[in-house]
């Protein structure tokens, strides 16, 4: 925990965002809005676009985590990142047992999922530091563009964009951490193993749009290349989605590409309006979930898991659910509520400035 005094606001504001918006779409219950469900196979929702844009924002701030010691190799940076890696995995896991331990199975270790949200995050966080740290900067853009087009190969000759137990991506998953710890209600783990390697070379886009943010000294300058580079990634996706569709599933280089373009005219919309145009009073409700996201998105899993194994969550969605026949928009009630309630939760913190590093 510590206090931190300057803070890139809108950066602060599109994690915020991302995050709010996580908390939103994984607690909408079965009837949700059609924007607020994840696309069945290939295609592309807003609820999609929500975690390729914190891995985005992660690439961004792990290039100003490491600006601060200059890139150079020392045995407190690799602790660092090593210590922070294991305990975003540690977390992702107690989260899952402490799933299974509220529904009366106490040592799942045979069943535990290895994969999910959290140990993404965890490994592209590695990934993406330790190139950075090892890698001369230049080489970056070579080396994501290897790492998209090796996995398009695979794809293409594995069967990647099939949606049965013949898919590269699920034989490979199944192969190095067995059917019994992957995702049990997709044939494809939506956060496997190998699906990762794309994830790391989204991170390195966010990485390598952090390097221009930093080396950029003019506000309006770093707008207009962010909008650039977002209107060149995202038109490459696009152009490539006919032969490799969006696919947030197995994270599919067009996927890779079309979410961090977005997310980067994002970036520069919200650069225009809070640091040039200084209008800043709208977004404190976003502030607040930005500056303390993975303790946020953590406490809203726990949260989840007790309201919904107590059945405290049946309870409240029943008494929305009478009042709002609508059985659509009674979630939505629901969704937004909880979300408000983690912002309630999260609003002490920044007040006092307290950020919470995990």
């Amino acid at each position: 925990m510590e206090n931190t005094k300057k803070r890139l606001l809108s950066l602060d504001v599109l994690r915020g965002i991302t995050v709010a918006g996580m908390i939103l779409v994984n607690n909408g219950g079965n009837s949700t809005y059609a924007p607020l469900q994840h696309s069945a196979w290939n295609g592309l929702t807003p609820c999609d676009l929500v975690f390729p844009f914190f891995l985005f924002i992660m690439g961004i701030s792990t290039y100003i985590s490491l600006n601060k010691f200059n890139f150079s190799f020392s045995s407190h940076v690799v602790l660092k990142i090593l210590k922070r890696t294991f305990i975003i995995l540690c977390i992702g896991w107690a989260i899952a047992w402490f799933h299974h331990i509220c529904d009366g199975d106490f040592f799942p270790f045979a069943h535990l999922r290895i994969p999910g949200v959290l140990q993404r995050i965890a490994l592209c966080y590695c990934a993406a530091s330790f190139m950075a740290l090892f890698m001369k900067h230049k080489f970056i853009p070579v080396c994501i563009a290897v790492i998209l087009i090796g996995y398009a190969l695979i794809l293409c000759l594995g069967n990647g964009y099939l949606y049965n137990e013949t898919n590269i991506i699920a034989i490979i998953d199944r192969w190095l951490v067995g059917e019994e710890h992957l995702y049990r209600k997709s044939i494809i783990d939506p956060e496997g193993i190998t699906s990762t390697l794309p994830a790391i070379a989204h991170t390195m886009i966010g990485f390598y749009c952090g390097k221009m943010i930093a080396e950029t000294k003019q506000v309006d300058r770093k707008v207009l290349k962010l909008f650039l580079i977002g209107f060149i990634i995202t038109a490459a996706g696009f152009l490539i989605m006919y032969g490799l569709p969006l696919n947030k599933r197995i994270w599919s280089p067009s996927f890779v590409l079309v979410t961090c373009g977005l997310a980067s005219s994002l970036l520069a919309v919200l650069m225009y309006y809070i640091d040039i145009k200084d209008k800043k009073k709208w977004c404190r409700f976003f502030v607040i979930f930005g500056v303390n996201p993975l303790f946020l998105y953590v406490l809203s899993e726990v949260l989840s898991i007790i309201l919904s194994t107590s059945g405290i969550y049946t309870t409240i969605y029943t008494a929305i659910n009478y009042l709002i026949t609508d059985n659509y928009l009674a979630s939505a009630i629901y969704a937004v509520t909880y979300t408000l309630l983690l912002g309630a939760a999260g609003y002490p913190l920044w007040k006092r400035k307290i950020y919470i590093k995990i």
